[in-house]
């Protein structure tokens, strides 16, 4: 019974300290070339022309890094959150699309499915867009950062939420 239960926390503590894995082999989605870093926190999507919170809401960027855990929050709670979300002297901060946010997962890699040199400590889970689901008032779509699939969950469900907004013309 001892071993079991052993088993069971050392397998519970490995998974959740899982290193990411990416297929070498494979081409890259989201390189660094694509993104200009900002200050604090924030990088510009190139492609886009959006510029991204690099932690997760409930992280804050400290020493080139999101420290802290990242909250999960309701998809009526995260559409509030961003709402005049003031961060770095900008207000104009929003919940992504799914497009949008599918734009920045790194398919060649699992757990998490993200650039880590630009976006660190991203939790390898879910992340809700602005999408509502088309066929279910109460789904909307989000976005796996465990293996960069997107799928529609229950909007009352708590999942994890990273903001972005559009670049302004003197940021491009």
């Amino acid at each position: 019974m001892l071993n079991t239960a052993l088993f069971c926390v050392v397998g519970f503590v490995s998974a959740a300290n899982a290193q990411q894995f990416c297929l070498s082999t494979a081409p890259i989605s989201a390189p660094d070339t694509n993104f200009l870093e900002l200050e604090n926190g924030q990088l510009l999507h190139s492609s886009t022309n959006l510029i991204w919170m690099r932690c997760a809401i409930g992280q804050k960027w400290v020493d080139e890094t999101c420290a802290g855990e990242a909250e999960p929050y309701t998809w009526k709670q995260a559409l509030a959150l961003s709402v005049g979300y003031e961060f770095n002297a900008s207000s104009n901060w929003r919940l992504p699309n799914i497009k949008e946010l599918s734009s920045i997962t790194e398919r060649s890699c699992t757990r998490p499915s993200i650039n880590n040199d630009l976006f660190p400590a991203t939790p390898p889970d879910d992340f809700w867009t602005s999408t509502p689901s088309m066929t279910d008032a109460e789904r909307a779509w989000v976005v796996a950062f465990f293996n960069s699939s997107n799928s529609i969950k229950e909007k009352n469900r708590t999942v994890f939420v990273r903001l972005v907004r559009t670049a302004l013309p003197s940021e491009r």
